[in-house]
């Protein structure tokens, strides 16, 4: 077997390995019965999940509510945060670099912790407001390194020229700098939408009563018993997320050229 038969072989296989569980999960939501064994064809489970399941919904409207919200903040300050780190100098700049790097190495159930005693310590009532003010503060890291790695390749005599030509500091912001970053902004955005749904260990610690998001919902649902509505409404996750995929890439592809 030569390198490339085998390097191909090993592609395969991890394919396999990381998609197999959907395409069980997939066929399982289509499953009439409760448990693993197939016992026939049914959407029970799709209309148990849009007409019996209120407090799933509600979970998820929550979810994507501290999404949208907390991705949107968190976008904004790494991004004019990462623009401050790479063309500005100021007093203790080395220190907040290596600071920004923690949320990114410290582990969820220690940034948890740290949050719950925070807010307890200032008597901050936990809820959407705390899993929101938690939420943005662990994705500002993953957005400011993302802008930076574009700021890298950034060709800075463009904003030189606008400066020349007459433009002032917030225009070349707003005209030049912003507008060549959006592929950058874009990724950032959606890495922390895409962070701040998955999110369990932190949500755990900073949720209050009557505040339970999706990820919440479902751990709470899984002590009695993985039910199929887990399922369905997992096929329809994946499929919204494939969407997004595919409409962010166009998007991307339109802003670059």
């Amino acid at each position: 077997m030569n390198k490339k038969t085998f390097s191909l072989n090993m592609f395969t296989l991890t394919l396999v390995f990381l998609y197999l569980p959907l395409v069980v999960l997939i066929v399982q939501s289509f499953n009439s019965g409760m448990g693993v064994a197939w016992d026939g064809f049914s959407l029970k489970w799709y209309d148990e999940l849009f007409n019996h399941s209120a407090r799933l919904w509600k979970s998820f409207r929550y979810s994507i509510l501290i999404a949208l919200t907390s991705a949107v903040i968190s976008t904004t300050i790494g991004t004019l945060g990462a623009i401050s780190l790479q063309w500005y100098s100021f007093k203790h700049k080395k220190y907040l670099q290596i600071i920004s790097y923690l949320p990114l190495v410290l582990p969820d159930i220690i940034m948890g912790v740290s949050l719950l005693i925070l807010f307890t310590s200032i008597k901050f009532k936990l809820g959407l407001v705390s899993i929101f003010l938690a939420h943005t503060t662990f994705n500002i890291p993953f957005v400011l390194f993302i802008v930076l790695s574009r700021l890298h390749n950034f060709d800075y005599s463009i904003v030189e020229a606008a400066y020349d030509l007459g433009a002032t500091e917030k225009e070349a912001l707003t005209k030049v700098i912003l507008p060549n970053l959006m592929p950058g902004i874009v990724s950032g955005l959606l890495m922390s939408i895409t962070l701040s749904l998955d999110d369990f260990v932190i949500t755990f610690f900073v949720a209050g009563p009557g505040s339970s998001t999706l990820p919440l919902h479902i751990y709470s649902m899984i002590k009695f018993g993985v039910s199929p509505i887990i399922n369905a409404l997992s096929v329809i996750l994946i499929a919204g997320t494939i969407a997004l995929a595919m409409s962010t890439k166009k998007i991307q592809k339109y802003m670059i050229s």
